[in-house]
């Protein structure tokens, strides 16, 4: 429902609304441009005096204008001409043209009104409305992208358009909601639906019939400063029935020109107050900064709209769309889906079709969308989630277990988990896992055991139905075919061969980067944005699972590289290894953000053995700013598989590498990765003291050791590998 609201409003008023953005943030400069070329009047300057400075130098003045950004115009007739000017304050004399700006005119009118009058006004204020509406309804969308409004500002991942159109929604959403909430209040000032019109006059005195006060004497213009004037009109000298009328922050009221009585006296009232201000925060005139923040934030708008457009055509190419799938309150059976890269939504489309067919009525929605008071029909639950990172919710399940644990209850209907994942990976399932177990805390009754289904098995995806399936009084048998990831064809440029002599093939391949247009980045088409650390899926001929490695360079290197050992019987690696340059094999990109140096100029302690220097390679070749990295590196023998050794070397002589420590596993005194992490306790205590971090890429019986040895070395600062962990200077890429 909100991301509905979101969408047609967007999509409907979308040039209407870019319209007042844009003419709206160009208003906002020449408003504070107004505010910086006007002679400004200094504090203590009565309105007595400057009005009679300005009668000195022009003596047919007829009127004084103070704008709200400080700007004082006076208008005269001098032998029977009219004239005017912008007034400095200090001296009374003109300074500048007062004749309008003709382009500023133009464009007031055509924020305001379409040039259309009344009706165009209308139009205006319709398409305020729609971008507060996208405002408000934008606010909670992003509050559940990020997993609550107390994670507004979490980072983010997924598409580049997506991450876009979010980021500037999260700056630019208050200015958006105060700039149309602000548009919408003078529309209905402008067409009287708000009492904000004057009141009856509170004092009212009769006119002595006298004329020639001199306006410095005049008692009230004595006592009030020149920033609460608004106008200041001067009466005919040879009428006496004509009076001084000014207008204030106050109020307005008449003075009498013969003695300098104020005659009449209207308060401004509270209304008036706020319709005032609300004017000066909407269009910058006397708030200037305000002002430029709001036209800045508005420029947003077009980028949001432009993403927003590739967001909502991008979803409707990749969407997996689910036929049938019946309204939430109406399902008896709830499907939520936890999903990354879109895989485990084949699934749930297949368990859907089975379920639908067996006469089940079956509401799927992600798991971010939890809302047990929409389930009124519901007799069951079915969550199928996957698990991003190093144990963490993918993409449609974020929030999710907050939602759970805010429940006073759990809901009555019981629920079934399934979890996907790669068991080659140490956090197989975890996210799935701690589902489970935060709805077994909850007292979620369990409809079937918790299961998992290894690297998208249709087997065992099967296996579960049918359990499923006998939970249910239903013989459900799920015909899973595996819906195959987008990829492209990537050419091989070179490869470098070693470990031959230890036993160990690997291969350092380099591939060609794929030519992609603007519109094929922004809509996921080509080859997205990577860094070095991002995983490379490659589908292996005779198999429908993708198989990933670890990338050894980044999107601005202009070429794609892994490093890749050939294991005993393995499709992939051994496909991989046969390649010669000009051979080709299909691939796709997964950002992997939880294993990135980050930002700043910390240094960095890279672990890695084998193959497992391949992303910290990619660091090394990124680090232009000669941030300090030091790299402990193991390898069988130097003479077989020291992988990069040119390479380490000219880094090291340009400053991307500080130092490098190498182990030889098969030496005559066979050292492992961790031992030299040992050896140099101090230098390593002494560098995680200053806040490096540690970053840790290769098999699991590695990482294990050098855990063990960070361990040790820790333990007299009082840390541990889980409390570095906890603060993000301690990652690992383990396979």
């Amino acid at each position: 429902m909100i991301r509905a609201l979101h969408r047609w409003p967007a999509l409907i008023a979308l040039a209407l609304v870019t319209l007042l953005a844009l003419s709206g943030a160009v208003l906002s400069v020449l408003s504070a441009s107004e505010r910086l070329a006007a002679p400004q009047a200094e504090g203590t300057l009565s309105v007595a005096t400057l009005a009679a400075r300005i009668k000195s130098v022009y003596p047919g003045v007829e009127e004084i204008r103070r704008a709200p950004s400080g700007q004082i115009t006076a208008y005269w007739f001098d032998a029977n001409k009219p004239g005017s000017a912008i007034i400095d304050p200090a001296t009374g004399r003109g300074v500048a043209s007062a004749k309008p700006n003709q382009f500023e005119r133009w464009l007031i009118n055509l924020h305001r009104s379409l040039f259309l009058g009344d009706g165009g006004r209308i139009v205006m204020a319709m398409a305020a409305a729609s971008l507060l509406v996208l405002a408000m309804s934008g606010a909670v969308l992003v509050a559940r992208r990020t997993g609550g409004w107390r994670r507004w500002l979490s980072p983010l991942r997924g598409p580049l358009p997506g991450r876009l159109h979010v980021e500037i929604a999260r700056l630019a959403i208050a200015g958006l909601i105060l700039s149309s909430g602000t548009a919408l209040w003078m529309t209905a000032s402008t067409f009287g639906l708000l009492p904000d019109a004057g009141a009856a006059p509170g004092l009212e005195v009769a006119s002595s019939g006298k004329t020639g006060i001199a306006v410095d004497t005049i008692g009230l213009l004595r006592q009030t400063p020149v920033a609460q004037l608004r106008d200041l009109s001067f009466p005919a000298p040879d009428d006496p029935t004509d009076v001084f009328t000014l207008k204030t922050d106050e109020g307005s009221g008449t003075i009498d020109q013969g003695t300098g009585a104020l005659l009449d006296w209207t308060a401004i009232t509270t209304w008036q107050r706020v319709s005032y201000r609300v004017s000066m925060i909407h269009t910058g005139r006397g708030a200037a900064p305000i002002g430029l923040l709001l036209g800045l934030m508005a420029l947003g708008i077009p980028a949001m709209g432009a993403t927003g457009v590739v967001v909502w055509l991008t979803g409707l190419r990749t969407r997996l769309k689910i036929k049938g799938n019946v309204a939430a309150s109406r399902a008896d059976t709830i499907l939520l889906v936890g999903s990354e890269g879109g895989s485990t939504w084949g699934f749930a489309a297949t368990l859907h079709r089975a379920l639908t067919a067996s006469g089940q009525r079956v509401h799927a929605a992600p798991m971010s969308a939890f809302a047990p008071a929409r389930y009124a029909r519901a007799r069951r639950f079915v969550i199928l989630a996957a698990t991003y990172g190093d144990g963490g919710p993918p993409a449609s399940a974020k929030g999710f277990l907050d939602r759970l644990a805010r429940l006073e209850a759990a809901p009555a209907a019981p629920v079934a988990v399934l979890g996907f994942g790669d068991r080659s990976f140490p956090a197989y399932c975890a996210f799935a896992q701690a589902v489970a177990a935060a709805a077994e805390a909850k007292g979620w009754r369990r409809l079937v055991a918790f299961d998992t289904v290894d690297r998208q098995s249709p087997q065992e995806f099967a296996r579960w139905g049918r359990s499923l399936g006998a939970a249910m009084g239903l013989e459900l048998e799920l015909a899973h075919q595996p819906v195959l990831p987008a990829s492209q064809s990537l050419t091989l440029v070179s490869r470098r061969d070693y470990g031959a002599q230890v036993q160990a093939p690997t291969a350092i391949l380099r591939f060609a980067l794929p030519q992609a247009s603007l519109w094929q980045r922004l809509t996921g088409r080509g080859i997205r944005r990577f860094q070095a650390g991002d995983l490379l899926g490659i589908l292996p001929e005779g198999s429908a699972v993708p198989r990933f490695y670890s990338l050894a360079s980044g999107r601005r290197d202009g070429f794609v590289e892994i490093v890749v050992r050939k294991h005993p019987g393995g499709l992939c690696s051994g496909q991989l290894s046969a390649l010669a340059p000009g051979d080709t094999v299909s691939g796709f990109f997964r950002p992997n953000p939880g294993f990135r140096p980050g930002a700043g100029s910390a240094p960095l302690i890279l672990i890695g053995a084998g193959t497992g220097i391949g992303p910290l390679a990619g660091f090394l070749r990124a680090n232009g700013r000669r941030r300090p990295i030091h790299l402990f590196f193991g390898m069988r023998h130097p003479h077989s598989d020291f992988l990069y050794a040119e390479d380490l070397a000219q880094w090291k002589a340009a400053g991307r590498l500080t130092r490098l420590v190498t182990a030889v596993s098969r030496a005559r005194r066979p050292r492992y990765v961790q031992d030299p992490l040992r050896a140099e306790a101090p230098q390593v205590a002494r560098l995680i003291r200053n806040g490096a971090r540690v970053m840790v890429c290769g098999g699991r019986g590695m990482a294990s050791g050098v855990a063990e040895a960070l361990a040790d070395i820790l333990a007299p600062m009082g840390l541990t590998p889980a409390a570095l962990k906890a603060e993000g200077r301690y990652v690992e890429d383990v396979y």
